[in-house]
């Protein structure tokens, strides 16, 4: 896969990267768990694949994902070439997020991971903090990381749109996550997207299969942006199903090379939490998919609404 350069960071990314919060065992959120084996089968799969972004964070199944993947590369190495992202996390008991908070977050983060630096490192979901005003505190540490080399590059990755097009404004951020914002369900991060891209902000974006109800479909994955969903909610993944299924494209294929062919989008990031997804994922990503089906995707409706501002939050 190509590289692709952020800003003048010295880190750069492949336009496909892998998430790992579900190999942090979290069943409130992805409905099922996974343990420690799979988890660890999981991470050399990407390792040993083309892609090279990794992505995880401090509060991922309570530290959990962090863990996991740091005990493979404790065990094997970091592969060459191969970037790491994490995140800074709020106090999980009290909510706090200043920096002594941040700082601490940090030092947690390296020590699961068994890393000194973190290549690139993002403040996550500051909308869940006990006060946003102390999180201003928060982004001076993020900076002040990235001025001291314990990151080369920052960003900020949260759900709240309203919260975050704002507070990316307010600083030189290298690098922004936005999940389930920008699917063939929903699009309501288009106008962030085109801010980016116009300030050399790096896009993530993650989530492509909002969840993962566009890889597995309506009827194994009843949910819609980790949400359980009912007929009317799952009635426009049908409708991208039953166009998918004239084309004979795998729906997923559709979902991920949506995003990565957005010239916006410096990677899509997507969650795997077996081997055999990691696969997939990169048979999906060159497969074969006719102009016909995107130009009648395009007719379809979608959502502009944001669908992270009234989601039941849970960590697990």
């Amino acid at each position: 896969m190509t590289l692709r350069k952020i800003g003048t960071t010295g880190v750069a990314l492949t336009p496909l990267g892998f998430g790992t919060s579900g190999l942090g065992d979290m069943p409130d959120t992805y409905g099922y768990s996974v343990d420690e084996d799979r988890a660890a089968a999981t991470v050399r799969a990407i390792f040993d694949g083309p892609a090279r972004l990794i992505d995880t964070s401090n509060n991922y199944g309570a530290g959990r994902s962090e863990a996991r993947v740091g005990a493979v590369i404790k065990a094997e190495g970091l592969p060459e070439g191969m970037t790491l992202s994490t995140k800074l996390d709020r106090d999980p008991e009290t909510g706090r997020f200043d920096a002594d908070r941040a700082w601490a977050s940090l030092e947690e983060s390296c020590t699961r991971l068994g890393l000194p630096q973190i290549p690139l490192l993002f403040l996550h979901d500051p909308e869940h903090a006990r006060d946003l005003d102390e999180v201003e505190g928060a982004l001076d540490a993020l900076f002040a990381m990235k001025e001291t080399g314990r990151a080369k590059a920052v960003g900020l990755a949260m759900g709240r749109l309203d919260i975050m097009e704002p507070m990316l404004k307010s600083r030189p951020f290298d690098a922004l996550i936005s999940h389930n914002r920008y699917t063939l369900l929903n699009r309501s991060a288009s106008a962030m997207f085109d801010y980016a891209a116009q300030t050399g902000i790096a896009v993530i974006n993650a989530a492509p299969f909002a969840g993962g109800v566009l890889a597995k479909g309506a009827d194994v994955m009843p949910r819609v942006t980790y949400q359980e969903a009912n007929e009317e909610t799952l009635a426009p993944v049908r409708r991208i199903e039953d166009l998918c299924a004239r084309h004979n494209v795998a729906m997923g294929a559709v979902a991920l090379q949506f995003s990565m062919r957005d010239p916006r989008v410096t990677t899509t990031l997507l969650g795997v939490t077996k081997p055999e997804r990691v696969t997939q994922t990169l048979e999906w990503a060159e497969a074969d998919i006719p102009e016909a089906l995107w130009d009648e995707l395009a007719e379809l409706p979608y959502e502009t609404t944001d669908p992270e501002a009234n989601r039941d939050y849970k960590p697990g």
